[in-house]
């Protein structure tokens, strides 16, 4: 059998376009992978199946400071409780999540409140981290779609920069966020956090690198607002430890609510 010429340039020309084409698909895919893979590492950074911190927090505003130590305890994505320490005053005050459910505990006037999805960007405890952040709510990796937009050197270190999009049907509060990782341990250098207009609300940053609990990871996180870039709320572990065993009905009301 044989073909007209025109009919063979045109094959060749098939043929020799397909390759790119689905080479460059394949390379798109694996880079998703690669970077939701890389989201869920920091995902799990200060959690992983189940986990207990002592955590100080610091918080510094342009009418005060003060400072707050906290225990908490995770059990998978979907149960924390947060138990305030000192000072006095406010001992005892505790947010638990529990699925779908979060709640805070006030001793002072011991009432349980429920949070609703509004209240999710409201500070917590007077700092400038919210409850999303304190029980972890959305996760990176769940949540947004991730990509990276820059691999190579940035002020003499090897890093990766990804830009996570929210998903459509993901409850989040973020209408983007930028993160730089290192390259060589994929641990957090900083995150930018832009509201639903796109524009910059606040810069976390990461340092202290150290081993904890058995692995390598930031021991100080600090949120600048931009709109105050002389205010800040650091949080820095103490102790942290994995793999404890806990169970469901730790994460309890009854559980919240002990002084």
């Amino acid at each position: 059998m044989t073909f007209p010429v025109s009919s063979i340039q045109l094959i060749l020309f098939i043929l020799l376009t397909m390759v790119p084409v689905s080479s460059g698909y394949a390379e798109g895919a694996a880079s998703e992978v690669r970077a939701r893979q890389i989201m869920a590492k920091i995902d799990d950074l200060w959690r992983a199946d189940s986990s207990r911190s002592i955590v100080e927090m610091k918080v510094v505003t342009a009418n005060y400071s003060r400072e707050v130590l906290m225990e908490s305890w995770t059990l998978g994505e979907e149960k924390s409780l947060v138990r305030i320490l000192s000072p006095r005053k406010e001992k005892g005050t505790a947010t638990l999540k529990s699925g779908n459910a979060i709640y805070t505990y006030l001793p002072k006037t011991d009432r349980t409140i429920r949070l609703t999805a509004g209240m999710m960007m409201g500070s917590w405890m007077g700092s400038h981290f919210t409850n999303d952040d304190l029980v972890k709510e959305s996760q990176l990796a769940e949540d947004y779609l991730p990509a990276i937009v820059f691999e190579g050197k940035r002020a003499g270190k090897e890093i990766l920069e990804f830009a996570l999009d929210p998903k459509p049907e993901a409850p989040v509060v973020w209408g983007k966020i930028v993160m730089v990782v290192l390259a060589d341990n994929l641990l957090p250098v900083t995150a930018h956090y832009y509201d639903e207009d796109l524009a910059l609300a606040r810069t976390t940053t990461f340092s202290d690198i150290k081993e904890m609990g058995g692995r390598l990871l930031p021991a100080v996180l600090r949120v600048v607002p931009a709109d105050k870039p002389d205010e800040y709320t650091e949080l820095t572990y103490r102790e942290i430890t994995f793999g404890i065993e806990l169970v469901d009905s730790f994460f309890s009301l009854q559980q919240l609510r002990r002084r």
